[in-house]
């Protein structure tokens, strides 16, 4: 094995609050829900390979990707696709929980880097600087698809639902990598992508599995 890249989450760091400062890779980890604890196990994992038997290791920590091609069971291609169809935007609680936001393609620029010219063993925080919270970013996309404010709609927040993620991408950005989508740009390029590509996207919603997703996941929380 030439190296290995565990690409891992802002989520293995716990929640923040709203004041707190946005985590450096040296915060302890501390996941909160089971997907959390899942990926850093494996991040845990991938550093004892790297110290046990030498392993060359690097391990990347993104916030929350959008653009083109993100299955509809997150926030974000919910949203629009809800929108595009004129049904109600599922907004988690009061809407107020904070995710950093980091277009697909700087997320993959960033894997490459780290890939060719990180420190072995090292993990590098990969954040957009784009952080918005749920209400915003539904306001966005709605904005965005001219359609009323009123189609948001407020279910049971999630068991568990971490108040915020932030990351501080300073160790990165000193290997000449940085975001170059802010937040608006991010999101109009991913409406766009969706706008454009209904056929991938509707052969989804319309399956019955998905249909039992949601169904699960946002009707019975109303």
């Amino acid at each position: 094995v030439e190296r290995f890249l565990q690409v891992s989450t802002d989520e293995v760091y716990g929640s923040l609050e709203t004041s707190e400062d946005p985590w450096t890779e040296d915060a302890p980890i501390a996941p909160r829900n089971p997907y959390a604890v899942a990926k850093a196990s494996g991040d845990m994992m991938a550093r004892a390979f790297a110290i046990t038997y030498g392993l060359p290791v690097v391990i990347t920590r993104a916030s929350n990707n959008i653009g083109g091609f993100q299955y509809p069971e997150k926030r974000v291609p919910i949203y629009i696709t809800n929108a595009m169809n004129d049904i109600a935007l599922p907004v988690y609680g009061a809407g107020t929980a904070i995710r950093d936001h980091l277009y697909v393609t700087d997320h993959c620029e960033a894997i490459d880097l780290v890939l060719h010219e990180g420190a072995q063993g090292e993990a590098y925080n990969v954040g957009g600087e784009n952080e918005a919270d749920g209400l915003s970013v539904a306001e966005k996309i709605l904005e965005y698809l001219e359609k009323p404010r009123d189609l948001m709609e407020h279910v049971a927040d999630r068991p568990g639902h971490d108040m915020r993620y932030s990351l501080d991408a300073s160790k990165i950005m000193a290997l000449g990598w940085k975001p170059k989508y802010n937040f608006e740009e991010s999101l109009r390029l991913t409406v766009e992508w969706y706008l454009g590509n209904e056929d991938w996207w509707r052969k989804i919603r319309d399956s019955e599995s998905y249909r039992e997703y949601y169904r699960r996941q946002y009707e019975e929380r109303k």
